[in-house]
């Protein structure tokens, strides 16, 4: 079997809902789901969701390849832009082909992919997160009562700019999921908004009322000092990595101390994630992924390492025209038996993303605010 050619599609994401974080939101949400399509001479496909970034770019380092090599080609797509620097966008698109990849090599083998990887339960725990700065309380606690009905017992609080606002949606939550669970989980994620001593003194209010499981990003990405100084002030754990790329990027939070729970953003792809879930287990530290929905293939090599501790589920469905071999029940995900990572394309029912939607919105949640880290919050208002 070789590697013959890829293209790639595009369809969107309606949330049905505003998205957001402490950096902004964007109002009824629709985004771009970008999707890849690795072809061979053999008539299989891989097929990935993920990213096209630096894809013409990498693509030289697998055609004529054996996909079924696929933890060797990833070192091939690695070393094929060693002199540009494979961080960043770069990374996205060499992960979305290695998903395909391990589609490609889960279908020849006629196995799922959760299988292939060794996994021997179908089952992977989660936490609701709604993406939800911009959410009203009633909305808050639909939102996450919806997911309580299906067993989750554990909720992710975006946060960070007014600690009253945050008690109370805390107090929201803890309501919502308190159908299943007597003491809930609760996550809050600062997403990188605020300096050492600010998060220190926020959280030192939060947890005068609520227990929480972690505090996310509450620090730049790189700050593996400060974090681990925050670790050590607050009883919550300190989750992050989300936004680090290659592996090489936690080389200086593990020396550090830094985290208590290793993220990893779900669009980086299968090997990545399982060279990074056993650089964590080799610390002791749990590993946690973040936004399944953005490639849920990964979800089966959650299933495969003994460090997965949960992982966080934003939405019910996935973008128009892709079909997925997983249930969301049971307060996580259930895979299913379809040989491959289980996901299906119906082209003629994509849908194009207009120019102006996805996460590059100017108010939205990816672009870092001139402010952030340097606000003087006092009392929900900046002065």
């Amino acid at each position: 079997m070789k590697i013959t050619g890829y293209r790639t599609l595009t369809t969107t994401q309606a949330w049905g809902r505003s998205i957001g974080d402490a950096n902004g939101f964007i109002d009824d949400a629709v985004t771009a789901v970008p999707i890849v399509i690795v072809e061979t001479d053999e008539g299989i496909d891989g097929v990935a969701i993920g990213s096209h970034a630096d894809l013409d770019r990498v693509f030289p380092a697998i055609l004529g390849q054996d996909p079924r090599s696929v933890s060797a080609l990833y070192d091939r797509m690695l070393a094929q832009v060693f002199k540009a620097g494979h961080a960043g966008p770069a990374y996205g698109g060499i992960a979305t082909f290695d998903a395909a990849l391990w589609d490609l090599k889960a279908k020849a083998a006629g196995e799922p992919l959760w299988r292939l990887l060794g996994a021997r339960d179908r089952f992977v725990p989660g936490y609701a997160s709604g993406l939800d700065i911009a959410l009203d309380d009633d909305q808050l606690h639909a939102f996450y009562a919806g997911f309580a009905e299906r067993g989750f017992v554990s909720g992710k609080l975006k946060g960070g700019l007014d600690l009253d606002a945050d008690l109370r949606r805390l107090g929201v939550i803890t309501d919502a999921l308190s159908v299943g669970s007597t003491r809930p989980g609760l996550m809050i994620d600062a997403n990188e908004s605020w300096q050492l001593k600010q998060a220190v003194r926020y959280l030192a209010a939060l947890e005068e009322q609520h227990d929480l499981t972690w505090v996310e990003e509450p620090l730049r990405r790189w700050d593996g000092a400060g974090h681990a100084r925050l670790s050590a002030a607050i009883r919550a754990a300190v989750a992050t990595g989300e936004n680090l790329t290659g592996l090489d990027q936690f080389r200086s939070l593990f020396d550090a101390g830094a985290p208590d729970i290793v993220q990893t953003g779900a669009v980086w792809g299968i090997s990545h994630f399982l060279r990074l879930a056993h650089a964590a287990a080799f610390h002791d530290l749990p590993i946690s992924i973040v936004g399944h929905g953005s490639n849920p293939a990964v979800a089966a090599a959650a299933a495969a390492v003994p460090n997965h501790l949960t992982t966080e589920v934003q939405h019910l469905h996935h973008g128009r025209g892709i079909q997925v071999d997983q249930v969301i029940a049971d307060g996580g995900i259930v895979l299913g038996d379809q040989p491959g990572s289980g996901i299906s394309v119906d082209e003629a029912a994509l849908v194009e993303p207009a120019a102006e939607s996805g996460w590059s919105d100017p108010e939205g949640p990816h672009v870092r605010p001139v402010r952030a880290g340097l606000r003087m919050i006092l009392d929900g208002v900046e002065r």
